[in-house]
């Protein structure tokens, strides 16, 4: 495969460069460009070039920077079409989200900017993850080598669910025991009144999230077992107090909704061969007017100490639907415009 800039009679800012794209497969050329070419048509609309294609050859214009990106873009997605990985228009964005976090033009083995350390794979009973972009990536490696560790950031980073990945890899190498998961029970702004049921049953709603990706990465039976032989156990953060937690791996989520002695208590429980992960969003606290929150005051009281890692994920490390990311931003920009309004404490 290789690119070069092609003559044309675009404006100076623009530039023109070609990749031919080997080998010359009609088969994996159609997956690359989707039905009716709307792969190229999502690629065009966010980084703003014009594609064209004849067989194997493409020809890409834009400013050189987006340019170079959709070139190397392309050689990506071509060579997983090639391995026989099937390409969607949610894998497409995802794609696109890395090469527009990190302009990718290294080879895909490789994180952008480190030609020395690979791309972290997680590994799971049904489906592998590969983190996207250097938070997500920098986010797992820290997991992997440190024993306390907060994801903070806005929805649809991955902060919760490659936490459950790396939990879930880890108890099927043995390096731990159990899964414990853990959610403060506050509602969204709602009051859900009495739930029936036993503790479990009660805590369900609150951890539909670590459920769902649990079922995606073991399947439902496994999750099932795993639960009824207290190998997965759900516990609501009220009832941790007092527990010392060996050879486990604690994942607190929604912790922007814990207190400060709520906070303090959970870290103490950590004990040997242990991991916990703790994430949540600082602009989405629902604790009583006044009360601040543990996760915020963690950052604070715990920024320096040996052992305990933060990543910090943004807007632009959104993966999910790219609205998603627009309605983050958009709130941000509106509370920025409007400092008189009445806001939570951060």
């Amino acid at each position: 495969m290789s690119a070069a800039p092609d003559p044309g009679d675009e404006p100076e800012s623009a530039q023109q460069l070609s990749v031919t794209l080997e080998p010359n497969d009609a088969r994996h050329l159609a997956i690359l460009c989707g039905q009716l070419d709307a792969h190229l048509r999502q690629i065009e609309e966010r980084l703003g070039v014009v594609i064209r294609n004849r067989s194997n050859h493409f020809t890409v214009t834009g400013n050189p920077e987006d340019a170079a990106a959709t070139v190397a873009l392309l050689e990506n997605l071509y060579e997983e079409a090639c391995r026989g990985i099937g390409l969607s228009p949610e894998a497409v964005h995802l794609h696109l989200q890395q090469s527009e976090l990190e302009h990718l033009t290294t080879r895909p083995d490789t994180v952008p900017g480190n030609d020395v350390e690979p791309i972290t794979v997680i590994r799971t009973k049904r489906t592998s993850i590969k983190p996207r972009g250097k938070n997500q990536q920098g986010y797992v490696r820290a997991i992997q080598r440190h024993d306390i560790n907060f994801g903070i950031g806005p929805a649809g980073t991955g902060k919760t669910y490659l936490g459950v990945a790396c939990a879930v890899q880890a108890l099927l190498d043995e390096q731990v025991r159990r899964i414990l998961l853990v959610r403060p029970a506050v509602e969204a702004g709602e009051r859900l009144g009495f739930l029936p049921g036993d503790l479990s049953q009660k805590v369900d709603p609150y951890l539909r999230p670590l459920y769902d990706a649990l079922y995606e990465m073991l399947g439902f039976e496994t999750v099932t077992k795993y639960i009824e032989r207290n190998i997965i156990e759900v516990a609501p953060l009220a009832f941790m107090r007092g527990r010392t937690l060996n050879n486990a791996f604690i994942i607190l989520d929604e912790a922007q909704n814990t207190t400060r002695e709520q906070m303090k208590m959970f870290l103490t429980r950590i004990g040997f061969g242990s991991t916990a992960v703790i994430t949540g969003d600082a602009t989405q606290i629902d604790l009583p007017r006044g009360q601040q929150s543990g996760l915020t005051h963690a950052t604070q009281v715990l920024e320096g100490v040996e052992g305990i890692t933060f990543t910090w994920f943004a807007n632009k490390d959104v993966v999910r639907h790219p609205l998603v990311q627009r309605v983050v931003s958009a709130y941000d920009e509106y509370e920025a415009r409007s400092p008189r309004l009445e806001r939570r404490e951060p």
